[in-house]
């Protein structure tokens, strides 16, 4: 009786260690923290099991961004284009998880403090990929600040226009975010630029990268965010879809179902509470390495000022210090009161970076 209970005992171990190892092999527990940003792929693959129990941090997740590696790179010097008004023009690069990605760099040509320049990371709204041009759009927006005396970087997140790698979408995959993060640690080391007074500004897809870069990295001493997606995740599947009725182009089409992907391999805000607050930025507000500067017109067809409204009242309860402007019948881009809401921007920016 012994011998055959002995027996059992050894094969149930062997068991159980053969199943580690294929659990292991084919990813199910990561081998190493290499922090893969591309969720879909990597359900695709069975690499997450999804149990907390198993101590696996998941990819969306605020503290999985935190215990990334954003080093950056040095800011190369691409191409010299033709000056603003008292700044220079370039398309610069640098590198995110070994990828080329480019951008548009200014830089005032007015004396350099002996401390060097403020600085702004401005993070562009959805253009389709395979659209976007790094000195097209945003170029008023660009020149608010520019012009004011800070260096801009408006990075061309991968995959759109001559940046390596795919444009995998803001909401379902980190990887903007990490381009984001990556690109303060590059301007950090531009000669020019005073690394204690960075600043980050976010249009719509910008500011959802803004909030949440900000509640990662404490670099980032101020934000203004744009008529944000700034929902909680929940807020977002409940109140914002887009009116298009075909998925918007240039981006593959799992990156586009993040709702339905999250929502079978999680279950429903209702049912997973925990996991939808672990990877909204909006749980994490005590956290944010600065104060806000919020603005967003109330006629927005294509994200609801009510993300705005309740980001501030988020803020608020936080004790953090925000402000918020809301532009009676504007739109989107804020057509009707760009002037305005660049003076106001650049205001706080001054206050914080200056």
């Amino acid at each position: 009786m012994f011998k055959k209970k002995k027996i059992l005992i050894v094969s149930v171990l062997l068991f159980a260690l053969f199943g580690g190892y294929l659990f292991y092999s084919k990813g199910y527990f990561p081998k190493k923290p290499d922090f893969p940003t591309d969720l879909n792929n990597f359900l695709d693959e069975g690499g997450f099991v999804g149990s907390s129990e198993l101590g696996v941090p998941f990819l969306l997740s605020i503290e999985y961004l935190r215990k990334g590696n954003y080093p950056g790179s040095d800011l190369i010097i691409e191409e010299t284009l033709t000056p603003g008004s008292n700044y220079k023009r370039y398309i610069a690069s640098y590198r995110s998880e070994g990828l080329k990605v480019y951008g548009l760099l200014t830089v005032p040509e007015e004396e350099e403090p002996p401390e060097g320049f403020p600085a702004i990371i401005f993070n562009h709204g959805y253009i389709p990929p395979a659209q976007y041009r790094t000195t097209e759009k945003y170029v008023s927006y660009v020149d608010g600040f520019a012009r004011n005396g800070y260096v801009v970087f408006k990075p061309d997140f991968r995959g759109h226009g001559e940046s390596e790698g795919e444009p995998t979408g803001a909401y379902g995959s980190n990887a903007y975010t990490v381009d984001a993060l990556n690109a303060v640690s590059s301007v950090k080391k531009y000669p020019s630029v005073n690394p204690e007074k960075i600043g980050m500004w976010g249009h719509s897809m910008g500011g959802f990268i803004t909030l949440r870069s900000m509640v990662v990295s404490d670099d980032i001493k101020a934000g203004v965010i744009w008529a944000g997606v700034v929902g909680s995740y929940p807020e977002m599947i409940s109140s914002w879809r887009r009116r298009a009725s075909t998925p918007p182009p240039g981006i593959p089409s799992s990156a586009r179902r993040w709702r339905d992907e999250l929502q079978a391999a999680f279950g429903t805000p209702e049912e997973n509470p925990d996991f939808w607050n672990s990877i909204s930025a909006t749980s994490y507000l005590a956290d944010i390495s600065g104060p806000l500067s919020i603005h967003h017109g109330t006629l927005d067809a294509s994200v609801p000022s009510e993300f705005s409204e309740n980001l501030k009242g988020l803020m608020d309860k936080a004790g953090k210090e925000a402000e918020l402007f809301l532009y009676e019948g504007d739109d989107h881009n804020l057509s009707d009161s760009f002037s305005t809401a660049m003076r106001r921007s650049v205001e706080f920016f001054d206050r914080h970076l200056k």
